[in-house]
């Protein structure tokens, strides 16, 4: 099994160890921060128990948390490591610093990838000597209940460690797409972007409310997307297919396009929804509802598992 390091231990750090040891990869854990270590591994231990109460882990929790082990300092993470998976904060600057140590440190034939949700390898690798073995690895949060991984190049990363790594993710159980070429924020933030900033319009321009909006997603677009992309749900929705869709609705969606101007997240329209959700769901049990959306998406990875695609 191929050793993997993991730099960075927050939220999405901590997710990736689990998905790699559950698929019974050796794991290494590494942090800059004080204290980090040792919250990821408690919420390992939170989180695998939860796992196999839902069947997505046929191992004991303790057999998977055995695989990863907590590194002392970045070149201890690193010794021996095939992959490197790094997660650390969304600043280029950073972003820069950090992948100059890991090519410095490990060996030519190390890939490194970068949780980014945001910013282009090309951004953070140009000088570096080995930037042929670097790419962005985008996963959605958090990524050992939501598969998807986005692989993204820069000019220059060899498309055979794209490769490797589209490989890679989809033996720990991952779902890896890749993108032809960089685009701000990637293919998955693009497409969120689209239905967050028209959900946000409709609340301003006082066509619906924020909670019914919500129920619009998940009571309806939503119910098709967990097994349809939205190519596939529009080649069911008209009889002859994609063609016959465009046909019938291409002037009306793309006259509903035509009004949809940029979206500036205008602060009066962000403060409504925020009021709006906190009424419902006060700051203080965000981490409580949070746990009730992994509890929720376990049950559908769950069903997904025992469905035919």
């Amino acid at each position: 099994m191929q050793r993997i390091a993991v730099v960075g231990a927050g939220l999405i750090g901590s997710a990736w160890a689990m998905v790699f040891a559950r698929a019974g990869h050796p794991v290494r854990i590494w942090d800059p921060a004080a204290g980090a270590t040792d919250a990821a591994m408690a919420v390992i231990g939170a989180r695998l128990p939860d796992l196999h109460a839902a069947g997505l882990i046929s191992e004991a929790p303790g057999a998977v948390a055995a695989r990863i082990a907590v590194a002392a300092t970045l070149e201890d993470c690193l010794d021996g490591a095939d992959h490197v998976q790094e997660n650390g904060p969304e600043r280029v600057e950073v972003k820069r610093e950090t992948f100059a140590r890991l090519d410095a440190l490990c060996g030519p034939g190390v890939v490194l990838a970068s949780s980014t949700s945001g910013i282009p390898a090309s951004a953070f690798t140009e000088g570096l000597a080995g930037r042929a073995r670097c790419l962005v690895a985008h996963p959605v949060n958090p990524p050992y209940l939501v598969p998807l991984v986005e692989l993204v190049g820069a000019p220059w990363t060899d498309p055979g460690v794209v490769a490797r790594t589209r490989d890679l993710m989809a033996r720990v159980g991952q779902v890896p797409v890749v993108a032809l070429r960089e685009t701000r924020g990637f293919v998955l933030n693009r497409l969120q972007a689209a239905l967050v900033a028209e959900a946000f319009r409709l609340v301003r321009d006082g066509v619906m409310s924020v909670e019914d909006v919500d129920a619009c997603v998940k009571d309806g677009l939503g119910l098709r997307w967990s097994f349809m992309g939205p190519f596939e749900t529009i080649d069911m929705n008209a009889p002859g297919g994609v063609a016959d869709y465009a046909a019938r609705f291409g002037a009306l969606m793309g006259g509903i396009t035509a009004e949809q101007a940029p979206y500036d997240y205008d602060a009066p329209t962000v403060a409504a929804v925020d009021a709006a959700r906190r009424s419902m769901l006060p700051r203080e049990g965000i981490a409580d509802r949070s746990g009730w959306r992994d509890r929720r998406l376990m049950a559908l990875a769950a069903h997904k598992r025992g469905q035919p695609s």
